[in-house]
């Protein structure tokens, strides 16, 4: 077997050494099985676990002597991703959004003060459905006591982020990745529920079949009914049928056209388009729109069956994204006017506002003069109703089911994408060019910060910013994911920047993937990388995108779980931990997360698990937690060094 007795000594040698590793590295670790409790300690050696202890093996495979990065550039890169992490709890604490618990105790713990206490979501929570409600007694007293004039608030010290700020601080994230962590060998030591859609579009909340049915029972049922106006002559459903040389029976799945296929691949106008029922953006406009002739009569019919096939399945929630152009200041009015006299609200919705990144296309029609006028039509019916909220009674009530703000459209469309400290301001951004993506997003966040304090002081609930990011285009967009968004959408160029994957593991920031949406539009659903975040320990969920577009099924949600099961072979418990995530990204009111997955649900690691609620084991919860807190360790453990060396080079000077 070996050639000479040195090829033996050598192997002996090596396997001892081995042996005597693992001897130093195996722990063994005992967990109360008592019910109630969640306490995991070392057990020390010669000791027997009793029955009502668990007893399970541990073994460390990485540190901070075996990351295989020269000791110079560890100090230097764990120095910058301190800083990283600090500024986006910065960022968070300007705007109210949520901020691992964790990372603040590491923070606090290593002196890095922070800047602002972060938002928790149990300081804001509140059932607003029943102030949905027109004439509800309640609701009018916390209107009352919500109300305030401008006066009132003049000792309020405001909170804001300048524009250079914040441009030297993205520069910074930029160097950070670009300059000293790319192409380094940072390991990354990671490895019947209720579940929310965190991402669906409403327009395409149905599937296929369902709209086909629809469409087909309106225009049976409704026929003569006036549902547009052309060249200023009104026309009914049938007469609009009639146009396109079609009826009820000649109907079909094929002929609606509203799925994606491999047309659409790399071509978002040709998604776009499928918006359209046969092609027809009239029938988009008569079904699917809430600012038409008809005042979205049918679209809140087809929203409402939506919502009853969640009820009756019980143990499904969505947060839908619904539109607000910014052409004008009349379009909250109006959407809040359509939901509330609709009653297009359940226990088992929460609005999301998507703002279309479309300002080029209003100024080429001159629907609008400057980007001062789009953040306007934005902006100030949301604070004018939030300091006087009798000038709006729909709009109030409608507030109170949106959670946040997310900013669309297609991201791999060409842009200069970096921010300076000269750009135009918005009022001086007159030109025709659509302004970048980090730029539409700091001045959503910008404002959001102020919108967000002031109804802290009125008491009433403040939003999230959840934009689309990192599903096409540069790298930079997710840097201003990093600072600005509480969560995100789709994020799959995180898959070319390890350095921010690592980022957005350690802020723990939750990213919707959205496999199957991927899988027509951007990148095929074998490369998706999904499973590897999931691995890694980024808190991912699964979400629909478009059901419409692209799923086949009652339950579109369902169907992208049991496709990612089937294809990346996750287990029942991966699930089970994907639908927990889902909750905890959701922005449902806390005592509802408390009830779906326990009292103590917002803790980090098995503390806060219930598996009676989750089906989730504490071990794969521990292990989770463990993992980034022995990342953190090693991280602040390095900048520590490095200000004692620091220290002690200043010294011998």
């Amino acid at each position: 077997m070996f050639g000479s007795k040195n090829d033996f000594k050598k192997w002996a040698q090596m396997r001892n050494e081995t042996r005597k590793h693992l001897r130093g590295i195996t722990r063994t670790y005992i967990r109360s099985a008592t019910e109630g409790t969640r306490n995991t300690r070392e057990q020390p050696p010669g000791q027997v676990s009793t029955q009502e202890e668990e007893a399970f093996h541990r073994i460390g495979l990485l540190g901070i002597h075996t990351t295989g990065v020269p000791l110079e550039d560890l100090l230097q890169c764990a120095s910058l991703l301190v800083k990283a992490l600090q500024l986006r709890h910065h960022y968070m604490g300007l705007s109210m959004q949520s901020f691992p618990e964790t990372l603040v105790a590491y923070l606090n713990r290593h002196g890095n003060v922070p800047f602002h206490r972060p938002f928790d979501i149990r300081d804001a929570s509140r059932n607003f459905n029943d102030n949905l409600i027109l004439g509800n007694t309640d609701a009018d007293r916390f209107m009352q006591l919500a109300g305030c004039s401008s006066e009132d608030l003049v000792g309020c010290e405001p909170q804001h982020l300048d524009l250079p700020v914040h441009v030297t601080n993205v520069r910074g994230i930029y160097v950070l990745v670009i300059n000293h962590l790319v192409g380094r060998n940072l390991v990354l030591s990671l490895s019947v529920f209720r579940k929310v859609d965190t991402h669906i579009h409403a327009a395409s909340s149905m599937n296929q079949k369902h709209l086909l049915r629809f469409i087909k029972r309106t225009l049976r049922t409704y026929p003569e009914e006036v549902v547009t106006l052309v060249n200023g002559q009104p026309k009914t459903l049938r007469s609009v049928f009639e146009d396109m040389q079609l009826d009820a029976y000649d109907l079909n799945v094929d002929i609606l056209d509203v799925h994606a296929d491999r047309n659409t691949f790399q071509r978002f106008d040709k998604f776009n388009a499928k918006y359209n029922p046969v092609g027809e953006s009239r029938l988009r406009e008569v079904f699917l729109k809430t600012d038409n002739y008809m005042n979205g009569k049918y679209f809140a019919k087809i929203i409402k069956e939506v919502i009853s096939d969640l009820e009756d399945n019980k143990y499904t929630y969505i947060e839908p994204r619904i539109s607000i152009y910014c052409k004008n200041k009349e379009e909250w009015s109006k959407l809040a006017t359509w939901a509330v006299r609709h009653k297009v609200y359940s226990n088992h919705v929460r609005w999301v506002v998507q703002v279309p990144r479309l300002y080029d296309i209003y100024r080429i029609t001159n629907l609008l003069k400057s980007f001062q006028e789009f953040l306007d039509n934005l902006f100030e019916p949301l604070f004018e109703v939030t300091l006087h909220p009798a000038s709006d009674i729909e709009l109030h009530k409608f507030l109170m089911h949106v959670i946040g703000f997310d900013s669309v459209d297609d991201e791999s469309k060409p842009e200069n994408p970096n921010l300076n400290e000269n750009m135009k301001t918005p009022e001086q951004w007159v030109h025709e060019e659509n302004p970048p993506y980090n730029y539409y997003l700091y001045y959503m966040f910008a404002n959001m910060v102020q919108l967000n304090n002031l109804r802290k002081e009125q008491g009433l609930n403040t939003f999230v910013l959840r934009p689309h990011c990192g599903e096409a285009g540069p790298m930079c967009h997710l840097n201003g994911g990093f600072l600005l968004a509480e969560n995100i959408s789709h994020g799959l160029m995180l898959r070319k920047v390890p350095v921010l994957q690592y980022m957005y593991f350690l802020a723990q920031i939750y990213i919707a993937m959205s496999p199957l949406s991927n899988n027509s539009l951007f990148l095929r659903y074998h490369r998706n990388p999904c499973p590897e975040f999931f691995a890694r320990g980024l808190r991912v969920t699964l979400s629909t995108d478009d059901p419409l577009q692209f799923h086949y099924t009652k339950e579109p949600l369902m169907e992208e779980y049991s496709i990612a099961a089937q294809a990346w072979r996750m287990s029942s418990c991966d699930m089970c931990e994907l639908a927990r995530n889902s909750v905890l990204m959701s922005g449902f009111p806390y005592e509802m997360k408390q009830f779906w997955l326990g009292a103590e649900c917002m803790r980090d690691g098995p503390q806060g698990n219930d598996i009676t609620r989750t089906n989730v084991p504490d071990v794969r919860l521990s292990f989770r937690h463990e993992t980034l807190l022995d990342e953190l360790d090693n991280l602040f453990k390095v900048k520590t060094r490095m200000h004692a060396t620091s220290s002690t080079f200043a010294a011998s000077r």
